[in-house]
């Protein structure tokens, strides 16, 4: 799994055409002064957050995700957004973004098709997995762009769910054309499913023969570091709902025998098994922070048989069911607000008493200046 991220040098052009200072974001996020100076900026999942949250707050704006996300001028575009501009079809263009994106974003975007309606849905690759809001709805607003414009208008979302807590509902609205939804148990942006296979009229076969080889190779490089143990968590996350993938599974989609994946693993001293076993551990943990989320669906979703099959296994892992684990996570985070909303109060206080010995300084000078 890549571990660090690309920061394209058009981030800054974007940021100072929304009136956002890129420099402030850089302070904000406490990155180095010199990041848009270097020649290639590469940021850890951390500083890539950081960095994110960091233009939501300078900006002050709420839709300032949905702005940097629409962005239209060709001279702005990065080259994932080029590439999937000139894909074949809206179904080419969501593979590629979904494959070219590891470079730049610490997500996986999937794609799945139910009922006439194509589902969008991004899974944020962070500790805990907890969402940026500034960061989804950049991504969201950037797919349904990239849908829009490849097709010239005829492609356009049919509703959105975000996960996060309601935000401003007419704003979106507005934005995508649809109904949108907050509080979801996953960010999703839904298509008609005929949608997937419309053409795309921006579709570019030069372009994408000089733009694609180029992206393999920067991807194929950035693999070649990866930890096995990585990789094989990576497959696992994609592929565990409803099922429980296998060696052979795993292994055909690295394109690497059974037999090598599982040397390659016994080489780091673990086995298959293990790791199958940690990625459970770790999405478990995920989407038990999802109040949304029912036990016997977090079940299916890590690929066992019934929920009582989960409970003991998490057990096992944690020394307690799920459901006391919950419960005691959402305490914790109860805390953590009460302290950060004291936190807020005191410093509201402090910088009170100052302005108003600040204004008692200055009225001394004055009357003494009049005496």
């Amino acid at each position: 799994m890549i571990t660090r991220f690309r920061l394209s040098p058009l981030s800054k052009l974007r940021l100072e055409a929304c009136g956002v200072s890129p420099d402030a974001v850089v302070r904000r996020a406490r990155l180095a002064p010199s990041l848009f100076s270097e020649q290639k900026v590469l940021l850890t999942t951390e500083q890539l957050f950081a960095f994110w949250e960091a233009v939501g707050e300078v900006s002050g704006d709420p839709g300032i995700g949905l702005k940097l996300g629409s962005e239209t001028r060709l001279e702005r575009l990065d080259i994932v957004s080029l590439a999937a501009l000139s894909a074949a079809s809206f179904r080419d263009a969501l593979a590629r973004a979904a494959r070219y994106k590891q470079l730049t974003c610490p997500e996986e975007i999937q794609v799945t098709s139910r009922g006439g309606e194509c589902a969008v849905r991004f899974r944020w690759l962070r500790a805990g997995g907890e969402e940026c809001a500034v960061l989804t709805d950049l991504c969201f607003a950037w797919i349904a762009a990239l849908a829009g414009r490849g097709t010239n208008g005829a492609v356009r979302p049919i509703r959105v769910e975000f996960m996060g807590p309601p935000r401003t509902r007419r704003l979106y609205e507005d934005h995508f054309g649809c109904a949108v939804r907050f509080k979801a148990s996953h960010s999703t942006l839904y298509f008609r499913a005929a949608d997937l296979d419309r053409p795309f009229e921006t579709h570019n076969v030069d372009l994408l023969g000089v733009l694609a080889p180029q992206l393999e190779t920067e991807l194929a490089a950035r693999q070649a570091d990866d930890d096995p143990r990585d990789q094989v968590k990576a497959v696992l996350r994609r592929s565990l709902a409803g099922r429980r993938p296998d060696l052979r599974d795993v292994a055909r989609e690295l394109a690497s025998s059974p037999r090598t994946l599982q040397r390659r693993l016994g080489d780091l001293g673990v086995s298959f098994h293990q790791v199958l076993e940690e990625s459970r551990r770790d999405l478990a943990s995920h989407y038990l922070r999802q109040p949304s989320l029912e036990l016997t669906e977090i079940g299916y979703l890590l690929g066992y048989e019934d929920a009582n099959s989960f409970v003991r296994a998490f057990t096992r892992w944690e020394g307690m069911p799920p459901g006391r684990w919950r419960d005691a996570q959402c305490r914790r985070a109860e805390t953590r607000v009460d302290a950060d909303r004291r936190g807020r109060r005191k410093e509201l206080a402090r910088r009170g008493l100052a302005r108003m010995d600040a204004a008692g300084r200055g009225r001394g000078r004055e009357l003494t200046r009049r005496g």
